[in-house]
């Protein structure tokens, strides 16, 4: 049996982790780099870094912090904000990342993941997809969370792994920042009609909420960040009390 993954989430502002909630009222949460090299060295599987005004910036990733956080980690490391282009990416590869997470861009222009997917693998390749819940559907959003789009999330996710993503980020934007629990609902929803791993963000708050998006919800993969950058759930604590459930872990 494949083991689960537990992945601290950077979101970088300025070149400094921050955490919100519902993807608004940001507060400092410490260094990248700093913190990248801590959740290695805790048995953290892998690490993203999400440069998260980028796309809204209208610049690109911040290839310098992604060069000094890869120096600092020996575990993968997925990269996202701004990426539009095979460029962008072999930029971002060449700085030490392991995989490429996209969102706008591929919204914008579905092709993209085709592409990227055919020139670097889809091992490579993840798609963030930030969606919200309005109006009796689940809607994908851009743009940091900004901007809603006319896609539907399940539609959406087929269509991506279809053009080679090798996985899929999924953030419920309801459940962000709440510590309330992921959205499990819609997390088994994509994963009951995906067969590339679903990575689940969003809501975590409690180590049952980890083992909850496990087994209701059938992530691959749980991802959080302020639980774990203000000192809330040690790594190695909450990866013992998964094993204890038998939730199939990788401990160091």
């Amino acid at each position: 049996m494949l083991t689960k993954r537990i992945i601290p989430c950077l979101d970088i502002k300025e070149g400094r982790t921050v955490k919100g909630t519902n993807f608004v009222d940001l507060r400092d949460a410490g260094d990248p780099v700093e913190l990248g090299a801590l959740y290695a060295e805790q048995g953290a599987d892998e690490l993203v870094f999400l440069d998260i005004t980028a796309t809204v910036d209208n610049r690109k990733t911040l290839v310098n912090l992604v060069r000094e956080v890869a120096r600092h980690v020996n575990i993968p490391f997925t990269v996202g904000g701004g990426i539009s282009s095979i460029e962008d990416v072999s930029a971002l590869l060449n700085a030490g990342a392991d995989k490429v997470s996209i969102n706008s861009s591929a919204v914008r222009r579905p092709e993209l993941v085709d592409e990227l997917a055919l020139q670097f693998g889809s091992q490579c390749i993840i798609v963030a997809i930030d969606t919200r819940f309005v109006e009796g559907n689940d809607w994908v959003h851009t743009h940091g969370g900004r901007k809603i789009t006319e896609i539907q999330t399940m539609a959406w996710a087929k269509e991506v792994e279809s053009r080679g993503a090798g996985e899929i980020l999924l953030t419920s934007m309801d459940a962000d920042g709440t510590k309330a629990g992921f959205s499990n609902g819609l997390t088994s929803r994509v994963s009951a009609q995906s067969s590339i791993p679903i990575i689940a963000s969003g809501g975590a708050g409690t180590m049952e909420h980890f083992y909850e998006v496990f087994t209701e919800g059938k992530a691959d993969a749980g991802l959080a960040a302020s639980i774990f950058h203000f000192k809330e759930i040690e790594i190695i604590e909450l990866k013992k009390y998964l094993s204890s459930k038998g939730i199939p872990m990788r401990i160091y």
